[in-house]
Parts: C-alpha cells; structure tokens; sequence
C-alpha cells in the first residue's frame, strides 16, 4: 500500500509529553548549566590585546581604559613597536556575558541576552535562538531599521504603525530585529511591544523581538558580565547619565550584543544582522520542504544616510521594504520620488527633497554625497517590485500589517519562479501566516487559474497548522479531496504528523512499541530506525474505539484495493456503479476522502477542522455517530486530563445533534427512506450501520428519534403481520396467553410460589417438576444467547456483552442458584438449605421480571429510576457504614469488656447502630434502665449479652454523659444529615430520569426489542421443542442458523439491498460532479479562445503601428492625431505603467554597467546619474577610479555612456569584448505546442541565463563557435541580434558587444540526445540546465530578454 513512513521525530518524545510538562521547573538548573556549556563552547568575544594609548591618557586605541586590559596586553613582547590595528590587535576570547536580561516593572521585561563576537558565524546565531533560546523558527522575518535617534511621528501614523507591526507579527509568527536601544525606531517598536503585553496580560503568545547592538555602544552593561552567566542580570535604564552611549531597550525580547573588541564605536553590528538576515532568508518555511524560504521585509521609519545603504542593500538581495511615508528624513524622500519614473529622479528633485526633509542638517551634506544618494534612490525607484510605499492617505493600504504582507507578496511575484510555481509559493507564504484576508484578495483574484493539484501543498500545511479558514478556502477554490488523498501516503503522512500533545498519537506510539517488542522476541533486532506509523496501525488503533463489531477501516495490504473513486470522465454513462462494501470474493472498497480527512480531526479534538471535514464526507450521518464513539472512548480512556476529556464529551454531544438534524431532513423528506439508512451498511466507517453505531455510542436522543423509534415498532409489530405463517396466527388467537410473555412470566412466578409454600416434598411433585422444566429451558435460552453471535465478535467479546447487562447478571444469578439449590434439594442432608436457596432463588425471579416491563412507556422509566437509584443506594450505604462503624465500636468499647463471642460483637457494632437509624432506641447506655438479670457478668450465658463495666453497687461504671451525647452526636449525622443527603440523592436523581424519561426509555425499548426479535417464537418452557430443534439443526445437521438471528439485516432486506445498488445520493453527487467538470471544461475554453482573440489583436495592432511609422518615414502625415493602437484606454488602471514603460524605452541606458559595487572588486564605481550617463553631458565632478588599467586612451570608450569605472576592469581586454550567445531551441512536442529555448540558472543573479560567456555547451567539442559548425549542417543557424551588452563589467574603456544566435535543433537528432543527458545530470546541482518556454514571465537580464523575444516572433511564437 506504500502507507508506511517514519515517524518524526521520535517515538520517545511522544510518550514523554505528560512527563515533560510536570518537570519544567526541576529543568532550569539543568538547562541554565547545558546553556552555559554551549556558550562557552561556541560564543567568543573580542578584547584588545596591545593597549597603546590614545587621544586622551589611560585610554587605548580601543577605546577601553587601561584598567579594562589584561596585563598581558600593556607591553606585550609580540607587538612592540607596531602601530595599533584593529584587525590585527584584537583578538577572540570566550564570552562572559550572556544569561537572563531583567529590566524591572511592568509588561515584557525579562529576556535573553549574549555577547557575541562580530565575526561569529551567523549559523551559530541561528542556532542559539533556535536550538538553545527556544524559540520556534519564524514564518516571517520584519527588520524594522530608520533612525537611531529620536524621532517625532504623527499620533496615528504611530499608532498604525504599532498595531500593524504587532498583528502582522502575532498572526504570522514572525520575528522582529531592530537595533535594540532604547532610541529612534527601536523605541517605537518597543513600545509596540509593551502595548501588546500590557493588553493581552498573557505571555503565552509574547512578541520575539531581537536587538542587535553594538556592545562597546551600550550604557551601563558591567552587570551583564559574569564568567557562568546571569540568571537573571539586573539591568537599569539611566538615560541621565547614557552620554553618547544608549541603554538596551526594555521591551526586546533577545539581544545579540555584538563585540568587535571596540568601546563607543557605532555601526560594528551592521554587518553581522545583515548577514543574519540572510542566512534566516535561506532557512525554510514550515515543518515540510516545501522550496519556500523564510520571507524577509525590511520595514524603515524615518532615516538617514545610513538607512539609505541599509535599503539599498537590501533590495540588491531581494529583499522587499516598506516605507512609512510620513515618519520624517529619508523616508519621506523616497516616498515622494517612488512614484515618479527614474528620468524624472534628477539631482535637483532630491536637492529640494532633502533640504526640505532633513531641515538644518541639509548644510553638512556635500555635493559628491547628494550624487550618490540620488544614484542609490533611482537603483532603488528602478525596482518597483520590491519597493511597497504607506500612505494612510490610500484606502487599499487600511493597515501597517497588510502593506507589510502585500508587499512581499509583490516581491514574491517578481521571483524567479513563473506560472502556477509563483502562485505557489505566495499560498504558501499566505498559509503560514494564516492570513486569509490576503489570500482572498491578492492571491484567489480572477487573473489565477487555480487547479486542484496546484494547492495540496497548501492544503497540507493549512491541515497541520490547524488554520480550519484557510482549509475552508482552499475547498472553495478548487482542492478535490479524493485527488488530495488518492495518494494513502498523504494520509498516512497526515497521521505521521500529528501534535506530540495529540492523546490518539501517544496511543500509536504505544502501540507501535507494543508491536515492536513482541516482533524482538521472534526476529533479530534491526535497530531504532524501524519505528513506523503506517495506516494498518491507525485502523488498529480506530476499530479499537469504534469497537470490534466494526471491520478495519485501512485493511492490510494484499487482502484488497481500497482506494477512492476515480473522477468519471467525460464519456460516461450518468449512471455510475459505485460499489458500497467489500465482499468476500475481493472486490474494492472506495473509501470517502471526506470522511477519512473527518476522522484525522476527530481524533485531534480538532472542532473547526472537524466541521469542514464533515461537510465534505459522503455518509455524514454515519460519521457524526462514529465521530460520537469515537470522542467518548477517548474522552474515557483520556480521563487524566480532565479538561480535554470535557471537551472531547461537548463535542461527541455536537455531532449527536449533528446526526440527529441530518437524519430528521431526511425522514420529512421520506420517512420510508430514512428508516432504510438506518440499517444500509456503510463501508466507510466499518461496514456497520448508523442505527449500530448510535447504539454502540449510547446516543440516546438519535435513538428517540420518532423515526428511529418508528423503525423498532414496525420491526416490534411486523413481524407478527409479515413474516409469521398463517398456522401461527390462527394458534395465537386460539391460545391467546401464548402472545403476553408477561402473562407467561407470572405463571411462572405462581408456580414457583406454590411449589415452595405448599408442595415442597421429598419426593418431586408434578409441579415441582413442571417449575423444574421450565426453569430449564430458561438455561437453555441463557446459553443460547451467551452463544449466538450473528456479528462475529467471537465468544469473548459476546460474553464481555453479556456480562456488562445487569439483567443478564440477573439471569445468571438466579440460575446459579437454582443449580446449587436443586442439587442441594434432591439429597437428604441438605434438603431445607436447598429450600431455602430456592426462596432466594425466588426473589431474584421476582425481580428479573421487572425487565418485561421497560416495553411500558409508564412503567419503563419508573424502573429505570430505580435502577439509578440502586446505584445511588450503595454510595449512601458506604457513608452510612461508616458512621456505622465508628459509633458502633466507639459503644462497644466503652460499654464492654472483652466480649470475644463474635455473634454479639457484630450485634453491638452493627446491627444495634442500624437499628437506631430506624427509631430502635438502645437501653444499655442508660443507667436509669439497667436490669443486671438481662445480661450475663462474665458472658457465659450465650442467649444474654455481656453486661457492661460495673462498679461496686453492681452499677454501670461507664460515663453515662459520654455515652449519651455519642448517640446524639450520632443520630444527628446518620438520621439527620445522610438520611436528607440520600433523599436529595433520590430526588436527583429522579428528577434527571424524570426530564429524560422518553429518550431513556426509548434507548432501553430498542435493547428488549432486539432480545425478544432474536429469540425463538415459543414461549417458555415451549422453547425447549425450539433449543431441541435448533440443536438437531446446527450440531446434527449442521446447517447454516435461521434469518431470524440478525435481526437488522433481515427488516426491509430487499428494499436496503436496492438502496445499496442504487444510492441516490450517490446518483445526485455524479452528476452534479459531471455539470461541473462540464461547465469547468467550457470556462477553460473560453478562456483559451480569448487569450487567442487578444494575440490576433495586439499582432494586428503592432501591424498597424508598423504601417503608420513607415508611412511617416516617408514624408506622409495625417491630419488628424494618429489613435493609439493596442493599448489601453486612459481610464484603465494600468495606463501610468504603461505611461512610464514607455519612457523608459524612450531614454534608455544602461543600469548594470552603473552598479554601485563593481563585481569581485572592493573599489565602488563612481555614482552615475541617470541624466549624466551620455558623454555629451557635462559631467564636472565625475571622477571615476581605475581598475586594471596603466594606460587609458580615449579613443575607446562606452558607446552606452558613463559607467562610473575606469580601465579594463574584470573584462580582457580594452575596448569590445566579443561573447556568443546561443539560444538553443526545440519543439516541445511533435504538434508544436510550445517553442522551449536550453536555460542555465545563475544562483548569483538568481537569473536565467543562455549558455554563452559564461555557460559553454561542450557537445564533443571545445568551443561554441565548433559547436555552431557542427551543427549548421543539419540545423537552422540564424543570427538573432548583434550589439553592445549592458553588463556589470562594463567600464568606461572596456565593454562586451555579443552576437545572438538562434540554433533550432530536432528533437530526434543526436545531438538532442546529448543535451538532454546533460540537463538530466544538473538536476540538484547549482547550475541547473533545463529546457524552458520561450515566454517573458521568464527571469532574465534585459538583452536575453529581447533576444528571446526576436526568437519568438521568427518561428512566430507570442513573447
């Protein structure tokens, strides 16, 4: 079956949850220590090593006193002489300050805090707020940066920015990493987190906000150094007296306190968060590999120049950011200019900009500055995808929170991922921050076209995290759950995955481990690894607790093929043939998707989930009672937790009543119908039937039902008109008492009670023997019913049945005394005991003849409230025996003296107590009525008690005062206080049967109907001739039992037979499942035939442009204003796009060849500007560096423009540079449907690339230009485009230029064959080779674009 899979992560764990939980505190001191070990193992810091001194006396280079120096370090022999260095000059010690962080007073105050070294690995990091910290890794990863000082931002902005920062980041699980001073931005987040705290009053769900600071930068930090760690350190916030250091902010939840062996230096930590964050941005998303990486945003308020470089690198790694217009200084700058096109972004506009934003501190800028914030600000403008601006001006922005997440949505579909991959990754994105909002409105829009495959990741992780809306979505938008779970693994993987804290898992495990110790003691050991939870052990462990009367939901692999329904095609008939069970001859079972995804929620308690799996189960009826036994077997078997198990009975009471509404539909629709699906078996849920199940999981008011109670009448009373032979009826009518077995039971109680009050002799009257035959065939119908098992439970089970019915009880214990009485009866010596026997005999008779009448709808509850009450009777007479006891020994005691005949102790200690109870008062307590004649001085006498204590008048030396408040003290609790608690009891107890008196009763009916449907039709002791014939039948002649036996399978067996061929239901599913496909089919079709109508227009208008230009080439103009052809009109919302696309194309230069950081150089380009690119544009201060370059002449020089760069640079030569770049193409299929060109990935752009000058196709070959030659014989070669390349080793002096070429090769050549090998063996490397579509949702630089695009329009494909 391929269900079988690893159990994550241990067996172990799972069954250790409950003793985890109780230990957490005897763990600290344990854990604090493995903290310790770890840090001091993995964490360095930096100290300086050489002092030298600096500006002032008594301070080093470092900025340390020389007080803070190890002696070591004043006059090292290794260093004298030498200059001081930073890099050279400090060095990496462990740290000795990490621990528990305490800030006092209210809301979130206590953190974790680590001094770690600037050059610490960021894995380690990661590990210490994973693994050591505990937290649990995030969906979402916001660095908030901006400025560090204090800053004033509008009360709403504020209080925007705040709510939105906190629920983005509880409903997503993210974490937040600023700065962590108590300052600027950090202060605001801080206070964000204080709020939250402060209202939730819970720190179940705290905020994770981690603090990177500088720690030579951090103000009073000598109490967080300790060589074992602080646990916690008192740290205090002195703003008073910070200087121009700043105080750790108290409302971070972690800080990582970044050394680089420096004190009051800022900045040192700049480098170590960004690689963080980019080491955080590779780790996936979720418990399941999924290829989604952890989101990072970048969240900036306000800013200076140094929040400027931290955008602009983040946006060079892909990392989206949102900026908060409003919030003041560089914020605002580019929130102004990010709607306006990059030509526009001139240096003046950002001259205005910045004067009008940064106010006073405008002057200290420089011009060459202002010139490379303005090149930073157009990079920046120039990747509008990643770029999200907040203006509480915009309705479509209501909230911090939604631009945050719309914002890496937008950044997600720039990705290199295409098509439905795209869309993807964003559900993913949307699932893991159980944001459905977003999800409906920027993911399920009109433009996605979602198919059912597309979201079972999704939906698999919407089922794991518990997100009930999210899975409630993804149904209505397409998921299929028989295409989710056709494959069983999924299942199986669901139930591999269930929460550690899951009761149902722990009993897995146990039973997996029960499996795997008795398989050790017959099969050598293989190790741990085979720990496995497969679908046959959750069958197991299910059928355990719907109980054994079912069959296995998940039968073993090999016995038969369950599967689901396969979806009908097309072509088939309307009238399906669904098959219902599995029959013995092997046939398939198809299961119900829904119901199996039902039944992984019931078991988690999982009410919402359950909910949605419900309405989609075919047999919901079934399930909502199977659901019911389910939940309060373990509701039982789970009673440690009591809450759990509470709610496990509320929820079993949920989908009684679930039952019970679908059931009532369906019988005022048709009640003959309805009492049809209370015996049709249902193979989905063991092939049992609904009435089994609601009996199985004692649902009382499914039972009451009027139609189920309509049902048990017509099989109470048809029988006698349908199935009975006519010689029968016409008996009855003439021997009427024949049909009252109540009748028949009191004959029997009369000759009883004759036999032993008047014709009990030694020798066995007529009637004696008459009672003694028909007693015995009473046996005989006993051991009938302990042995017939119409179900198959087997004799243990049926006796466990028999057993646990108190009228059975009843049975079995009047017939143990009736054998141990006559055997006794029929000898000499024992005769009266037998008797005697026989009488108790009697009363146990009289008593089982109650159980005829729970028929009666007056007399059934009234002994069913005895019943209860009996129960009620054995909790009082344990407190009354208590009191009992007490007094009676206390009395005893006092007023005896060492009676030893047993038979007047049990008088004194309990039966005279009792009496009392009862108004028997004692006389011996009181000296008044001492009579020393009634009693015997020394006990000799064994017809008179034992007098008491008596003194030298031959008087009761007791103390009579004791003795009397005793018996007051004693009637008051025993008369007085448990008799009115037992009458309370009683009324109780009368008033909870009393209220349910029609649906007990109506439950009871069904047992007693069933029991008398399922014996003989004679009556007792007639039935013996019946039990004769059954033996002769089944042990002589051994021949299969009668119908009459399974009682529920022969009522209405020809009428559920056709249901079970022909479910309607069944019927009304198919074809509306055909009307959709149908209708899906023609949606798809229009679809497609628009998507055609819309290329034959734009080529049609791209043609007409065409005309047009050549017309006004030659001279010939119009006078009217030529229309604007395939484009849209000004009223459609993508017209400034458009507008904005077009200026680009019409002043486009070149923007690689610009790149600021120049590659594999640690020399920056010099900032050019847009409109400072052209030669002919005077360009005063531009001073470009030289790399790799002597002599520069002038006469080469960039035919694009400025680059910023001088010299050859990382190219060969000065100059053109000539690559190849070959686009190798195919037909996907033999009909053409798709033109796909060889793409090469570049992990460094995170661009697809052709293989050109730096990916070469080596087909037996050396060079591509031998690859051209080869192949041009049996291939069309065509030379695409020729030209100059914007590249990013482009300088001034030096440049690439390619020639594109398009080879189209055959699918069936060799030379195919050997290209395909190749891309095969890429698969999981780096540089992945594979065949793509040749479209423009393709990820790629600007000229391969275009080059594509020219390739396209030659085999006259649509780019």
């Amino acid at each position: 079956m391929g269900e079988s899979l690893l159990l994550e992560p241990s067996l172990a764990q799972t069954l250790a949850v409950s003793a985890t939980k109780t230990s957490k505190l005897s763990l600290s001191t344990s854990t604090q220590r493995s903290l310790a070990a770890w840090i001091k193992d993995n964490i360095r810091k930096k100290e300086c090593c050489f002092y030298v001194d600096g500006d002032s006396k008594g301070i080093c280079k470092c900025g340390y006193q020389r007080i803070h120096h190890v002696d070591d370090s004043i006059k090292p022999e290794n260093y004298l002489g030498e200059t001081w260095d930073r890099h050279r000059h400090v060095h990496e010690v462990p740290t000795d300050a990490y621990g528990d962080i305490w800030f006092g007073g209210l809301g979130q105050k206590i953190g974790k805090y680590a001094r770690v070294s600037a050059d610490t690995s960021p894995d380690l990091l990661y590990q210490l707020l994973t693994e050591q910290w505990k937290l649990p890794p995030p969906n979402l990863f916001i660095s908030v940066t901006g400025g560090a000082k204090n800053f004033y931002m509008k009360p709403h902005l504020t209080a925007l920015f705040r709510r939105g920062l906190i629920k983005v980041a509880q409903t997503t699980g993210a974490w937040i990493i600023t700065g962590g001073t108590h300052a600027g931005v950090m202060k605001h987040v801080g206070q964000a987190v204080r709020e939250y705290v402060l209202s939730s009053g819970s720190m179940e769900g705290q905020i994770v906000a981690i603090g990177v600071a500088t720690w030579g930068a951090i103000h009073n930090r000598r109490p967080l150094v300790h060589l074992e760690g602080r646990f916690p350190a008192h740290y205090s916030l002195d703003m008073q007296s910070q200087g121009h250091l700043s105080c750790l902010d108290n409302n971070h939840s972690h800080f990582l306190l970044v050394d680089d062996g420096t004190h009051g230096c800022y900045g040192v930590e700049i480098e170590l968060r960004s690689r963080l964050e980019r080491l955080i941005s590779q780790q996936p998303l979720g418990n399941r590999e999924s290829g989604v990486r952890i989101p990072v945003v970048c969240v900036v308020l306000n800013g200076g120049p140094g929040t400027l470089s931290t955008i602009y690198g983040a946006m060079l790694n892909r990392t989206p950011c949102v900026i908060l217009e409003g919030s003041g200084r560089l914020a605002d700058v580019v929130a102004h200019v990010a709607g306006l096109p990059v030509t526009k972004v001139t240096l003046s506009v950002i001259h205005q900009l910045m004067k009008r934003f940064f106010g006073p501190e405008y002057d200290s800028f420089t011009e060459l500055k202002i010139i490379e914030w303005t090149k930073k600000i157009q990079d920046i403008i120039r990747m509008p995808q990643l770029l999200t601006v907040f203006r509480m001006s915009e309705d479509n922005h209501g909230d911090v929170d939604v631009a945050i997440l719309q914002a890496l949505l937008k950044a997600n579909r720039s990705s290199e991922s295409v098509g439905m991959e795209r869309w993807e990754r964003q559900l993913e994105l949307a699932v893991a921050w159980n944001r459905v909002d977003i999800a409906k409105t920027d993911i399920f829009t009109e433009d996605s076209q979602w198919k059912s495959s597309d979201l079972h990741q999704a939906m698999f992780s919407a089922l794991l995290g518990h997100k009930p809306q999210f899975v409630r979505l993804l149904l209505e938008n397409g998921v299929c759950l028989r295409e989710f779970l056709g494959d069983q693994t999924t299942l199986c993987d669901l139930y591999t995955q269930l929460p550690t804290s899951c009761f149902f898992l722990r009993r897995l495990a146990k039973r997996i481990q029960t499996e795997k110790s008795r398989r050790s003691q017959t099969l050598s050991s293989r190790g741990a690894a085979g720990r496995t939870i497969s679908l046959t052990h959750v069958s197991d462990e299910i059928r355990h607790l719907l109980g054994s009367f079912t069959q296995p939901l998940y039968p073993l692999p090999g016995l038969h093929s369950t599967r689901y329904p396969k979806e009908p095609k097309e072509d088939v008939a309307v009238t399906v043939s669904i098959k219902l069970c599995q029959t013995a001859s092997g046939e398939e079972t198809f299961r119900d998707p829904g119901g199996d995804l039902f039944l992984w929620a019931i078991l988690q308690n999982q009410k919402e989930l359950a909910e949605i799996a419900w309405e989609q189960s075919r047999d919901c009826t079934s399930a909502a009672l199977a659901a019911s036994k389910i939940l309060k077997k373990l509701a039982e078997e789970g009673a440690e937790e009591e809450d759990e198990a509470e709610e496990m009975r509320e929820l079993a009471k949920h989908y009684e009543r679930h039952a019970i509404g679908v059931f009532n539909e369906c019988h005022c629709c048709d009640e003959e119908r309805a009492q049809r699906l209370l015996i049709r078996i249902s193979s989905s849920w063991g092939q049992t039937t609904c009435l089994r199940l609601a009996l199985e999981a004692d649902d009382k008011s499914f039972v009451a039902h009027s139609g189920v109670q309509a049902l048990l009448t017509q099989i109470w009373c048809g029988e006698l008109a349908a199935d009975n032979p006519l010689w029968r009826v016409l008996l009855c009518m003439l021997f009427f008492p024949l049909i009252y077995t109540g009748f028949l039971g009191f004959s029997f109680l009369l000759l009883f009670s004759v036999v032993l009050m008047i014709d009990f002799q030694t020798t066995p009257s007529w009637r004696e023997g008459l009672l003694y035959v028909w007693l015995i065939s009473l046996v005989c119908e006993e051991v009938r019913q302990l042995f017939h098992d119409p179900d198959g439970f087997g004799f243990r089970k049926k006796a466990d049945m028999y057993i646990n019915d108190m009228w059975n009880i009843l049975d079995f214990l009047s017939i143990l005394l009736f054998i141990i009485g006559l055997a006794f009866r029929l000898t000499t010596r024992l005769f009266y005991a037998g008797k005697v026997i026989l009488c108790i005999d009697f009363i146990i008779f009289c008593l089982r003849l109650m159980a005829i009448f729970i028929i009666s709808k007056t007399l059934g509850p009234k002994i069913i409230i005895v019943r209860r009450m009996m129960l009620d009777m054995f909790f009082f007479m344990f407190l009354l025996s208590i009191w009992v006891v007490a007094y009676g020994v206390a009395k005893q005691g006092i007023l005896i003296h060492n009676e030893d005949r047993l038979d007047w102790i049990v008088r004194g200690v309990i039966y005279e107590p009792y009496l009392i109870i009862f108004g028997n008062m004692p006389s011996n307590i009181d000296n008044a009525l001492f009579d020393i004649k009634a009693c015997s001085v020394n006990g000799t006498e064994s017809q008179k008690p034992k007098c008491p204590i008596l003194n030298e008048d031959k008087m009761p030396a007791f103390p009579e005062w004791l003795t009397i408040i005793l018996l007051c003290v004693y009637l008051l609790f025993a008369n007085i206080l448990l008799l009115n608690l037992l009458i309370a009891i009683f009324n109780y107890t009368f008033q909870e049967v009393q209220d349910n008196t029609d649906t007990i009763w109506k439950f009871q009916r069904y047992e007693l109907i069933k029991e008398y449907h399922s014996r003989p039709a004679a009556p007792p002791p007639l039935i013996l001739l019946s039990h004769i014939f059954l033996f002769i039948r089944r042990i002589v002649l051994q021949r299969p039992p009668n119908s009459y036996r399974s009682w529920t399978k022969s009522h209405f067996q020809d009428k559920a037979s056709s249901v079970s061929r022909k479910p309607a239901f069944k019927l009304v599913c198919t074809i509306t499942e055909l009307l959709q496909r149908e209708e899906a089919t023609g949606s798809v079709a229009l679809v497609k035939r628009l998507t055609r109508l819309e290329e034959q227009v734009s080529q049609s208008a791209r043609a007409l442009q065409w005309i047009m230009d050549t017309l006004k080439a030659q001279g010939l103009h119009s006078k009217e204003e030529a229309p604007q052809l395939g484009e849209r009109s000004e009223s459609e919302p993508n017209e400034p796009h458009r507008q904005e696309k077009t200026e680009r194309e019409k002043t486009f230069y070149h923007v690689n060849a610009r790149r600021l950081d120049y590659p594999d150089s640690t020399v920056p380009r010099f900032p050019v500007l847009e409109e400072k690119v052209p030669w002919e544009v005077d360009f005063i201060l531009y001073n470009p560096p030289v790399l790799n370059g002597d002599i520069i002449s002038n006469v080469c020089r960039n035919p694009g423009g400025r680059t910023g760069m001088k010299g050859r640079g990382a190219l060969t030569c000065l100059g053109p540079n000539l690559i190849l770049d070959p686009v190798l193409t195919r037909w996907r299929d033999s009909e053409r449907s798709a033109l796909e060109f060889l793409a090469v990935w570049d992990q460094e752009d995170g661009l697809w690339t052709l293989p050109g000058r730096k990916h070469y196709i080596l087909v037996n070959t050396s060079a591509g230009i031998l690859v051209i030659a080869e192949v041009s014989c049996c291939t069309c070669v065509l030379q695409v485009h020729e030209g100059y390349v914007d590249d990013v080793r482009n300088t001034d002096d030096a440049w690439v230029e390619t020639t594109v070429l398009n080879i189209h090769l055959d699918r069936r050549s060799l030379l195919m064959a050997d290209i395909n090998r190749m891309a095969e063996n890429t698969v999981g490397c780096v540089e992945l080779v594979r065949w793509t579509e040749v479209s423009s949702r393709t990820r790629m630089c600007s000229y391969q674009r275009d080059a594509l695009r020219r390739v396209a329009e030659l085999h006259q494909r649509t780019f």
